[in-house]
């Protein structure tokens, strides 16, 4: 896989890394999202999916240490987004508590496509692993 840093300038507390490879984009996440960081991991998303038409986009979260309520708004919409284009979205949380938690609180584990690990949601033929 080839690594891209995010282009554009990223806010302070956040750093978004695309990886490329034959069959998925991952889309790597470190740090906090907020209503700050939130604008720009929407556009990451946006990117990795339009970066695999008929493949799934991983968005690797289990680096985040902190998930507001603009970034769980951010992963809905996100999903949505991925599902009127008919292109998978797996996001990756494992046992991370500073993201598990939220999603869990707010009931959006129930729309999202949760795995446990990259390896998980690369190798999933199936949409929903959930933790």
């Amino acid at each position: 896989m080839s690594e891209q840093p995010e282009t554009g300038v990223t806010p302070a507390g956040l750093d978004i890394v695309l990886r490329d490879g034959d069959n998925v984009v991952v889309v790597v996440v470190k740090g906090e999202i907020d209503m700050e960081t939130a604008p720009v991991l929407r556009e990451a998303i946006i990117l990795g999916i339009g970066q695999t038409p008929g493949k799934p986009c991983v968005l690797d979260l289990t680096a985040v240490t902190f998930l507001g309520s603009a970034g769980l708004a951010t992963l809905a919409e996100a999903t949505q987004h991925a599902q009127a284009l008919r292109e998978p979205l797996r996001i990756v949380v494992d046992s991370n508590r500073p993201v598990i938690r939220p999603i869990q609180v707010s009931g959006l584990d129930d729309m999202l496509s949760l795995y446990h690990s990259v390896d998980e949601a690369t190798r999933s033929g199936t949409e929903r692993q959930g933790p």
